[in-house]
């Protein structure tokens, strides 16, 4: 069997057992196609691979100025892989056991600040254009830390009825309620207003659109690109850095913000859909690390040994 149908066969098992999600099968295809041409360049069929190839492998990520993270996620596919060919037969034995990684960098995830925020929100509901779907777009991530991938694919039957929660499906098909705060539910409501007038508008025999935020693309509504794109266009309106504005630092600022006004760690952690509470727990960090750069930059103390 050929190093690519083992690489198919492994991430079709992904699809089919995990319930894997396109973006993470690709992701792993990219890893372990890499690898691949790596072996071929050097002869080695997968079926042959040792121990040392791979140390070799990791080696020359090094060399290429790889950061830990990425070559710890690619010995994580890497690993995943010889596991899955032990188990279906194709290989005798598995040549990752007892292989020490690199280990992770933890990097403190970036946030935003309240006031950023706010600027953010007040540019939607100013702006040219969709203002109100942009401005629920933005009142939603903020009210409830989802992911955009899973905002953008909302269905409006989870919008209907003035909700005071909603329903997410997240990463492996697990659902979770979010509450809404009252500025997300006015927001909403507002914008389910002038969708539903959209789509009575639409020509005889058009199929209404199951999604909150329509889109005559090809994945039926907005896509993750498009409301990237959208919030770089709104952080220049508000004349917020473009850098320091991303989706997923919406996301964060949730998480940061919820944390420093006294909510706990396991709320948050259902909240935002993590599996594990260690992936929560980098938040507090986050917050460690304001409170530090707080007394370094703003205690009087601090302000005098500069002057001296």
């Amino acid at each position: 069997m050929s190093g690519a149908t083992w690489v198919g066969a492994f991430l079709d098992s992904l699809a089919a057992e995990r319930d894997a999600a396109a973006n993470t099968r690709l992701a792993y295809g990219r890893d372990l196609n890499d690898f691949s041409g790596w072996l071929a360049h050097r002869g080695v069929q997968l079926s042959d691979v040792s121990r040392g190839d791979v140390d070799a492998y990791l080696l020359s990520c090094e060399a290429q100025g790889l950061s830990k993270a990425t070559r710890a996620r690619r010995l994580s596919a890497i690993r995943q892989l010889f596991r899955f060919a032990h188990e279906e037969g194709f290989r005798e034995d598995n040549p990752t056991l007892r292989l020490s990684g690199p280990g992770k960098e933890r990097k403190l995830p970036g946030t935003l600040e309240v006031p950023e925020i706010e600027a953010l929100i007040a540019a939607a509901r100013s702006g040219a254009g969709d203002r109100m779907r942009n401005t629920c777009l933005l009142e939603l991530l903020y009210a409830t830390g989802m992911r955009v991938s899973e905002l953008v694919s909302l269905p409006v039957a989870a919008a209907r009825g003035d909700p005071r929660v909603i329903l997410v499906r997240g990463k492996g098909g697990k659902e979770r309620l979010v509450p809404l705060s009252p500025p997300a539910r006015e927001a909403l409501a507002e914008w389910l207003g002038e969708r539903d007038a959209a789509e009575e508008g639409k020509s005889k025999g058009a199929q209404p659109s199951r999604f909150l935020f329509p889109s005559r693309g090809v994945a039926g509504h907005l896509t993750r690109q498009g409301f990237f794109a959208l919030l770089k266009d709104l952080a220049a309106q508000a004349g917020i850095p473009l850098d320091r504005v991303t989706p997923h630092r919406l996301r964060h600022a949730f998480a940061t913000h919820l944390l420093a006004n006294g909510a706990d760690l396991r709320s948050i952690q259902a909240m935002l859909g993590h599996a594990d509470l260690a992936t929560t727990e980098i938040y507090t960090h986050v917050l460690d690390e304001r409170l530090r750069e707080l007394v370094l930059t703003k205690h009087p103390l601090a302000e005098r040994n500069e002057a001296e």
